[in-house]
């Protein structure tokens, strides 16, 4: 605890984008929930849920590819901003929905708010390594992804009981929440902005033929285009999860919007428990090491999902979600760890927007699979066939090891001049 204090004490630029995206996760996990128990009102309350995260899913397909050429082609920073102001107006947009039984407005809005957010997600993960130092590193990736299963966990909770009393109250936190973030991200400070190294030569390029150069460095990097395997075997598992969550809490358990926001909070305990865990190895493990427990992550995720779809009460069922959750953190913690360390700074935005691309597309097609089947099977069977197939990941993942497909990288030098930049960037003005 004492190294993320320290880290929020002594680098500003890295304590501003950590205050927006608290304040701003919160207030999406309310949007969360809010839209979730919306949904849940209409006759097919199964179809409109997968509904509505198809309409979330689907832009992803056009938002990553743009997204990761803006950021490696502009001043990140204004890219987040510009993200940031756009959802704000769009959340705000939801408050129609409240009175109105329209799900083509759900929909609808769903998919804007989704479209803007790579620009930011995938912005903030590629200025990391230009405001921490290579030693900071992990504690800034940890924190940052701790932060975001932290503001999960009580933004569940919170938004739980903020739908019990008003979903204006929980649309109108979700558009001030990121006003408060743009206005943290401005914040922030660095000696020629936040525009990407070697930018000169790729603005003579088209976007297209930008994107296919990002494509390409994915694909011939084998540690880069590994971790993108794994996200998609875990969306190919996950994008059911984000239908069965809203099922289980409301129709297996019958506990309303309580019950999601129960299961979606105990999830998110789980990340962060697996947050730890990885923080304390990540310091400890060597690369070899580190595969080896990508595989393990993998196989404890997808076994504690298949019992979690099989418990008989949500005490029970909260238990082997939250094992499920911290498997999986451990992964996305020391992967992108990974990904930070290696990744080229000219890349970075492509590769961080592709990965959420891929992630999504496939929750996408997880999702289209869930809300057919809601229609024949139960959400228990649904459950048990997600955490089964999700949990194949390790296998690929070990072959690949095991047949050395996995060397490790080169690991990006930082300029001397660069590093004593962030070092100084405590003892900027306010």
């Amino acid at each position: 605890m004492s190294a993320f204090t320290s880290l929020l004490r002594t680098n500003r630029n890295y304590r501003f984008m950590w205050c927006g995206q608290v304040v701003s996760e919160v207030g999406d996990h309310f949007n969360n929930i809010a839209v979730m128990s919306l949904a849940m009102q209409h006759v097919n309350p199964g179809l409109v849920v997968t509904g509505v995260f198809l309409s979330r899913a689907a832009p992803m397909l056009a938002a990553g590819p743009i997204a990761g050429v803006l950021l490696d082609r502009l001043d990140r920073k204004r890219v987040m901003i510009a993200s940031d102001a756009t959802r704000a107006a769009v959340a705000l947009g939801f408050i129609l929905c409240i009175h109105q039984k329209s799900t083509l407005a759900l929909y609808l809005l769903s998919a804007a708010l989704m479209f803007a957010s790579p620009f930011f997600t995938a912005g903030r993960n590629s200025i990391l390594p230009n405001i921490a130092t290579p030693g900071e590193l992990h504690t800034a990736n940890t924190m940052t992804q701790t932060t975001s299963w932290a503001s999960l966990t009580i933004g569940a909770f919170l938004g739980a009981v903020g739908a019990q009393y008003g979903f204006a109250v929980a649309f109108g936190f979700n558009a001030l929440s990121f006003v408060i973030s743009a206005l943290c991200i401005s914040r922030l400070r660095r000696t020629g902005g936040f525009r990407p190294v070697q930018v000169e030569r790729k603005d003579r390029q088209t976007g297209l033929v930008q994107y296919r150069e990002g494509i390409s460095y994915m694909r011939t990097t084998p540690l880069v285009f590994g971790i993108a395997m794994l996200s998609v075997g875990w969306a190919s598992g996950g994008g059911a999860a984000q239908i069965l969550f809203s099922l289980f809490g409301e129709k297996v358990f019958n506990d309303g919007p309580l019950g999601i926001g129960i299961i979606w909070g105990f999830a998110g305990v789980g990340l962060l428990i697996g947050g730890t865990i990885a923080y304390w190895m990540g310091k400890r493990i060597n690369f070899v090491q580190y595969k080896r427990t990508i595989a393990i992550a993998y196989i404890v995720h997808g076994g504690a999902y298949v019992l979690f779809s099989q418990m008989p009460t949500i005490a029970l069922a909260c238990v082997f979600i939250l094992i499920s959750r911290a498997a999986i953190a451990v992964s996305s913690v020391l992967n992108f760890s990974q990904l930070l360390h290696h990744v080229e700074d000219r890349y970075r935005g492509r590769v961080f927007a592709t990965l959420e691309s891929l992630q999504w597309s496939t929750m996408m097609l997880s999702m289209m699979a869930t809300g057919v089947a809601t229609v024949a099977y139960s959400p228990r069977t649904i459950g048990a066939w997600a955490g089964a197939i999700s949990s194949t990941t390790a296998i690929f993942w070990t072959w690949a090891n095991w047949t050395g497909r996995l060397p490790e990288p080169a690991r990006q030098a930082v300029r001397a001049e660069e590093e004593e930049e962030i070092q100084a960037e405590p003892r900027l003005a306010s």
